[in-house]
């Protein structure tokens, strides 16, 4: 039985390819979200001071290796160009093996630390954590190059494991942030009678943004505002049973998702959080095997070559001139 167990797990692990620009665009939009995040805000903004707790960022125990704990209180602005500094280098791609512990210390550091936070910024934490045995065993340059198999890599059997593992965890978690996010609803009268939808897009908070608000504030105060109450649970739950669905639906599912959160980052403003969830779903419902744009990023890897060796040419002569 375990030789027939342990067959199966062989067969499985050695059909994945899961070091493709598939994870890396995941990898990409996780580090533009919390980035755009620090970009957009200030000090003050991402650490409040909240009433009945420590000035933040709270440095005690083990919360003291988070980066922000390695600054004076007085000086978080150069904490946050820091982070914003190496997510940027994380979000080009560059050394996955190197950048995925960068990211994932910067995510955690910024969740630990920082007092203004949305549920974007602990998917990300959780996301670049489950990925790091993914970026660990990546030897690519850029995480947008094509993966070649090294044959003479006596490991390679283990990383795949390890990758395909990581890969499928991340895709448990994110069935199960969307079953968490329509079961929970039904707890709500508001959201079970059809009118949560009115009461969040009409906050003057969090509600809708002043340009759409003449074309939603109608359907919010008519009968169809259920509908659209109902459609947000309905569209969670189907995104739920993306874990159990066959890979040729994942692409109609992740049209779905996608269009959920570009509507909720363009209707309320969270746009971080679109990033954070967007890259969720590329690793939840778009197969790693399956590439974006191969043939094009091919050619346009192969003109920038052909640049890069003019450029190179060209300097060469001007130098031997110079001399």
């Amino acid at each position: 039985m375990l030789t027939a167990v342990g067959a199966l797990v062989h067969r499985w692990s050695s059909e994945s390819k899961p070091w493709t620009n598939v994870y890396g665009l995941a990898r990409t939009l996780l580090a533009t979200g919390t980035m755009l995040t620090l970009l957009t805000n200030d000090v003050p903004a991402l650490f409040p001071r909240i009433a009945g707790m420590p000035e933040p960022p709270v440095c005690t125990g083990s919360l003291q290796a988070g980066l922000f704990c390695m600054f004076p209180k007085s000086r978080l602005e150069i904490a946050r160009f820091v982070c914003i500094v190496l997510l940027a280098l994380v979000a080009t791609g560059w050394r996955p093996r190197i950048t995925g512990i960068i990211h994932w210390f910067v995510a955690l550091s910024f969740q630990l630390g920082a007092s203004s936070l949305d549920g974007g910024d602990q998917v990300t934490a959780v996301l670049t954590l489950l990925l790091l045995p993914v970026t660990l065993t990546d030897n690519r340059k850029w995480h947008w190059d094509e993966w070649r198999e090294d044959k003479n890599d006596k490991w390679l059997p283990a990383k795949r494991f390890l990758a395909q593992t990581s890969i499928t965890l991340c895709r448990m978690q994110v069935a199960g942030i969307y079953f968490h996010a329509a079961a929970g609803k039904y707890a709500t009268p508001e959201w079970s009678n059809g009118t949560a939808m009115y009461y969040w897009l009409s906050h003057p908070l969090y509600g809708v943004a002043a340009w759409a608000r003449p074309v939603i504030m109608p359907i919010l105060t008519h009968q169809t505002v259920a509908i659209m109450t109902w459609g947000v649970v309905l569209a969670e739950f189907a995104l739920m049973c993306g874990l159990f669905a066959a890979k040729k639906h994942w692409k109609y599912l992740l049209v779905l998702g996608l269009s959920l959160h570009i509507g909720i980052a363009l209707l309320q403003g969270l746009v971080s959080f679109g990033f954070a969830m967007s890259a969720a779903l590329i690793l939840y419902l778009r197969p790693t095997e399956n590439v974006f744009l191969s043939n094009r990023a091919a050619r346009i890897r192969a003109r920038l070559a052909h640049f890069t060796e003019l450029g190179a040419r060209f300097a060469s002569t001007m130098l031997g001139g110079i001399k």
